[in-house]
């Protein structure tokens, strides 16, 4: 099945439904992601940070202080001893090597971090040939440029920023693609940036027109949820599984390619 199958709505868990009740506190752990799991979510959002010795790690932020008991620049520490972490006291930090062992089934939306984590990432893709396994993007432009590069763009990415810019304010698909709005398979973006409204109707419509899809992050309020919905957005990231899989069970839009729609 392709990464993006066309007519479904996409589920993402975000950092594995970071704040679900059962697993609130425990982000980017093999207990939220087997959470998401559970309830058929097919898609997995987490991020990817390298450590000293050179291992991808699924986690979010630069240093371990925030949601670990540890602390210190995952770049500057060992597998050995990040493994020594706890987070929410209990779950180790998870390698990306973990998650796609653990979640054959699954699919990963991975943002990558970190600069030196962007070569790692490309060649794990080529020597497991996860073509159709994972999605890519990344905050910086020069991160996701390199890594579409090493690729040779075989795995579907994101847009980058600036290229986000010129899909919002371009008036139409045709322009957007002039002015380099290409070689990416999805805008993905906030409803709202700093008072400013960047998922609108006029955005899906000009994405559609070109064949790209638009999945929109984080968005744990199931009123805003149907609202993007009923605007066509192809995708939600949310830290609330439980809510975005009853709003789209309600709508009939719920899938799981390993239990069917229910």
């Amino acid at each position: 099945m392709s990464y993006l199958p066309p007519g479904k709505v996409l589920a993402f868990a975000h950092r594995g439904g970071a704040y679900h009740p059962e697993v609130e506190g425990l982000e980017n752990t093999m207990a939220a992601f087997r959470h998401a799991a559970s309830l058929g979510y097919d898609y997995l959002e987490t991020d990817v940070h390298l450590t000293a010795d050179g291992v991808l790690l699924a986690f979010h932020d630069a240093v371990l202080d925030r949601v670990t008991d540890l602390q210190g620049r995952v770049s500057d520490l060992t597998l050995a001893e990040v493994r020594r972490a706890r987070i929410g006291g209990r779950e180790e930090v998870p390698t990306l090597v973990d998650l796609l062992d653990a979640f054959p089934e699954c699919r990963f939306n991975i943002d990558i971090k970190s600069d030196d984590a962007v070569d790692p990432l490309a060649a794990l893709v080529r020597e497991r040939e996860l073509w159709d396994r994972v999605l890519i993007g990344s905050f910086s432009r020069r991160r996701i440029r390199r890594f579409r590069a090493l690729t040779e763009g075989r795995v579907p990415t994101a847009a980058d920023p600036w290229q986000v810019v010129v899909w919002r304010f371009s008036p139409s698909a045709r322009v957007a693609l002039l002015l380099g709005g290409t070689g990416f398979a999805a805008l993905q973006v906030p409803h709202r940036h700093r008072g400013l409204r960047v998922t609108t109707p006029g955005l899906v419509r000009r994405a559609h027109a070109a064949g790209l899809q638009v999945h929109v992050w984080t968005v744990d309020d199931p009123a805003e949820m149907a609202e993007l919905l009923d605007h066509g957005v192809d995708g939600l990231f949310t830290d609330r599984t439980d809510l975005l899989k009853d709003v789209l069970q309600g709508r009939g839009q719920w899938w799981s390619a390993r239990g069917g729609t229910t």
